[in-house]
């Protein structure tokens, strides 16, 4: 999703023929709310190392079933032709269900696959940069005779496109180089995957407020999901459907988070999404958390 600009302008001036009456202050009246900025300044070359933990539940017919998984990410961001690369590789991943280790091709291919993304100046995403490696990986690692038709789809060059764009903007688009004002409101298109079919919903992501953290001042955003694009839906909310390319909702689509990204440098501190939806006979929810673990300090 192409990020906007949005410049609000206020405009006082009224001229009125043999008007005496003195021009309005333009200096904002005693605490009056000032907008939060999240510029896109990524520390440069300082490794930024994440904890990720996702588990997925489903419930049928009194039965309960759950997988988890765990990754600690490494992400390097470097300029590059007036943008931005972001490199980011898997330095460990596992996998359970039902608190059982499972041994799974696909923890091999994320250690195996660093993926590259170039982004725009300004933090939009642009594209991946190497959608093919995915692929590469995943037949080195897998046994011969082994069927890899589910995993060829997942990790096919278009799939990863799409889902890497649709996380990132999930998380970033619409925030990025813009005042925000407290109670101020963005949306993305997000969705996941159950064996009822796939699950698509409105993440809206509220401005709270700000807090300090150990990479200095942050902002705080509180997020929700919405099943469906209400009669007195602002402009800015239609683009993101359409733009998406104006999937359907899935109905009943409930969740609850918090984001967490620190302003001074941008860093993502911390966030949590937990989404629950029932599908035919079945209730899924969806949990996942990421917790910056290290910033490397920078060079001198």
């Amino acid at each position: 999703m192409r990020l906007r600009r949005r410049l609000t302008w206020l405009c006082c001036a009224v001229v009125l023929a043999g008007c005496t009456k003195p021009a309005s202050s333009l200096v904002p009246e005693a605490g009056a709310p000032l907008p939060v900025r999240l510029d896109f300044r990524p520390p440069v070359d300082r490794a930024m190392t994440e904890r990720v933990q996702m588990t997925r539940t489903v419930e049928r017919g009194g039965a309960r079933q759950s997988e988890e998984a765990e990754m600690t990410t490494v992400t390097h961001f470097t300029p590059a032709e007036s943008g931005w690369q972001l490199a980011q590789t898997v330095a460990r991943a596992r996998m359970t269900r039902g608190g059982t280790p499972v041994e799974t091709v696909v923890d091999e291919v994320l250690t195996r696959f660093p993926l590259r993304v170039r982004l725009a100046a300004d933090g939009a995403f642009v594209k991946v940069l190497n959608a093919d490696e995915g692929l590469k990986a995943l037949r080195q690692g897998v046994p011969a005779g082994q069927q890899t038709g589910a995993l060829e789809a997942f990790f096919s060059p278009e799939a990863l496109e799409v889902r890497t764009r649709r996380e990132w903007e999930a998380k970033y688009g619409g925030l990025l180089q813009r005042n925000l004002m407290v109670g101020q409101h963005t949306w993305a298109v997000e969705g996941f995957s159950t064996a009822e079919g796939e699950v698509r919903y409105l993440l809206q992501r509220t401005v709270t407020g700000t807090e300090l953290t150990d990479q200095g001042d942050a902002l705080v955003l509180s997020l929700k999901c919405l099943d469906g694009v209400p009669e007195d839906a602002p402009s800015e909310l239609r683009e993101v459907v359409e733009e998406a390319g104006g999937p359907e909702l899935t109905p009943g689509v409930t969740c609850e988070g918090e984001q967490v990204v620190a302003r001074g440098y941008f860093v993502p501190m911390r966030r949590t999404l937990s989404v629950r939806v029932k599908v035919g006979d079945a209730t899924w929810t969806l949990a996942t958390q990421t917790k910056l673990e290290l910033l490397e300090e920078a060079r001198r």
